[in-house]
C-alpha cells in the first residue's frame, strides 16, 4: 500500500504550532541559515533545479519566477507575496499548513526573499480562516522576536518585513493580479497582462506571487537538495501534493503523497473507498475551475502532465467524488451558479456570459429536446474562454466540456 510522503505537512503533529521553540527543535530556521551563506543566485538555481511547479493551481516553475522577478531591474525594490486566499471550493491544504506550521511558511518565504532580494512581503489570507490567521500572526511576532524577522538578520545584512493583509472573501482574489489590486486598497478587478507580476507587479515593483504549499516545500529542498527532490513525483512533475479528498468516501481528508499517484489509489487507499459501498461514477478534479473525470480516468496518474495530456487538470489538488445516485448535471448547476455569484462584473464576456450559462442551464431542465442547448453551453464557454479578461471567465469551459465529454447521455436525459 501507498503511505504519505510528507514535506509540507512534516511538522504536522510532531509539533506546538505556537511554539517556536518546537520547529526549531525539528530542524527550523536551518535551511534559512544555510541559505545566507549562500549567493543568491545559487538559492534560485536550487530552487529551479528541483523542479518545484506551483501549487496553487498553475504548476507553472517556481524557479523559473523567482529567475524572471529577478531580472526586471538590477537596483530596485521588489515584493514576495504569499497568496492564501484559499477560495477553491473542495481546497483547504493551505489552511493545514498555516494552522498547523506557520513558520514553515515563514522559513519559505524568507528564503524565497532572499534569493530574489525583497525586503517586504505580505501574506494574503482569506478573513475567514480565524484560526490560520491568528496563528500565522503569533509566528510572525516570535519570529521577529528571535531575529528571524526584521533588520540585519542574524547578523547579516539582510533584511525583511513580513505583514498579514486580510481579504474580505472574493473568490477572484485568488487570482494574483487581482489579489495586488486588493492588496493596495483597490476593488478586487482584474488586471490586464502582460506586464506580468515579476516585471510590475506590487506599487508598480517587481514581484514574486507563491501558494502557501509552494512556499513550504522550499526548506526541504534546501537542506536536502534539489537532487533528493527530483527523485519523487514523475519526469516532468516532481515532488509532493497535498490532496484534498472530499465527497461521498468514507475517510474524506487531505492527504500528502508524491505526484504521479493514481486517483483510484488516492480513493480507496487513502480515502477508505466509497461511502456505504456505493460505485464510483465521477470525480470533479481541481474544484470549481476542474474538469470531470470517470472511471476510465482512476488509473491514470495524477500529475500536472499525465492529467493535461487527457484533457484534466490537476489544479489545487481538490477531489470532490461522486457516486453512482448522485447528478453531474446537478454539480455542474452549482459550479456555473458559482462562476456567475463570483464574476466582478469588470468585462462583459465574464458578466454576461455567467448569467446566460444560468438561463441556458435552467432552459435544460424544462426542454425536450436538450441537444442544442447543451451545444450552446458548449459555445458560450468556448467564447468567454477566449476573450474574458481573468481566469473567472476562463475557467467555465472546463467543467462543461469534460462533463459533456463523459456524461453527455446523463446531460441529455436529466429531468428536475
Amino acid at each position: 500500500m501507498i503511505k504519505e510522503t510528507r514535506i509540507a505537512l512534516k511538522n504536522l503533529g510532531k509539533i506546538n504550532p505556537e511554539s517556536i521553540d518546537d520547529y526549531i527543535s525539528q530542524g527550523g530556521y536551518l535551511a534559512f541559515a544555510e541559505v545566507l551563506e549562500m549567493k543568491p543566485t545559487s538559492v534560485i538555481k536550487e530552487i529551479e533545479d528541483s523542479g518545484l511547479r506551483g501549487r496553487g493551481g498553475a504548476g507553472f516553475p517556481t524557479g523559473i519566477k523567482d529567475r524572471y522577478t529577478t531580472l526586471s531591474c538590477e537596483d530596485c525594490d521588489r515584493y514576495i507575496i504569499c497568496n492564501a486566499d484559499e477560495g477553491e471550493p473542495g481546497t483547504f491544504k493551505d489552511r493545514i499548513i498555516m494552522e498547523n506550521d506557520p513558520h514553515l511558511l515563514i522559513e519559505g518565504m524568507l528564503i524565497s526573499a532572499y534569493g530574489i532580494g525583497a525586503s517586504k512581503g505580505y501574506i494574503y489570507i482569506r478573513a475567514e480562516y480565524y484560526l490560520s490567521v491568528e496563528r500565522v500572526k503569533k509566528a510572525i511576532e516570535t519570529a521577529c522576536e528571535r531575529g528571524y524577522l526584521g533588520k540585519n538578520i542574524m547578523g547579516t545584512y539582510f533584511s525583511f518585513y513580513l505583514e498579514i493583509k486580510l481579504g474580505a472573501g472574493s473568490y477572484l482574489c485568488g487570482e494574483e493580479l487581482t489579489l495586488m489590486e486588493s492588496l493596495e486598497g483597490k476593488r478586487g478587478y482584474p488586471r490586464i497582462k502582460p506586464p506580468f507580476p515579476a516585471e510590475k507587479g506590487l506599487f508598480g515593483k517587481p514581484t514574486l506571487i507563491n501558494n502557501v504549499e509552494t512556499l513550504s516545500h522550499i526548506p526541504t529542498i534546501i537542506v536536502k537538495g534539489s537532487k533528493w527532490y527530483t527523485g519523487l513525483g514523475t519526469e516532468k512533475s516532481k515532488g509532493t501534493k497535498i490532496f484534498t479528498i472530499s465527497g461521498n468516501v468514507n475517510k474524506p481528508g487531505y492527504y500528502e503523497v508524491e505526484l504521479g499517484v493514481s486517483l483510484r489509489s488516492l480513493i480507496y487507499d487513502f480515502a477508505g473507498g466509497m461511502k456505504e459501498g456505493k460505485t464510483f461514477k465521477a470525480a470533479l478534479l481541481g474544484g470549481a475551475a476542474g474538469t470531470f473525470v470517470d472511471e476510465s480516468m482512476l488509473d491514470t496518474a495524477m500529475a500536472y502532465d499525465s492529467l493535461k495530456e487527457k484533457g484534466a487538470t490537476l489544479g489545487s489538488g481538490a477531489i470532490i467524488v461522486l457516486d453512482n445516485d448522485q447528478s453531474v448535471f446537478e454539480v455542474l448547476f452549482s459550479v456555473l451558479n458559482f462562476f456567475k455569484h463570483e464574476s466582478c462584473g469588470k468585462c462583459v464576456p465574464c458578466r454576461i456570459g455567467t448569467t446566460q450559462l444560468m438561463l441556458l442551464m435552467n432552459k435544460i431542465k424544462s426542454e425536450a429536446d436538450k441537444a442544442d442547448i447543451l451545444k450552446e453551453i458548449f459555445h458560450q464557454s468556448e467564447l468567454m474562454a477566449k476573450s474574458s479578461l481573468c481566469p473567472l471567465g476562463q475557467s467555465p469551459i472546463l467543467p462543461v466540456k469534460s462533463s459533456i465529454k463523459y456524461f453527455e447521455k446523463e446531460l441529455l436525459t436529466f429531468s428536475a
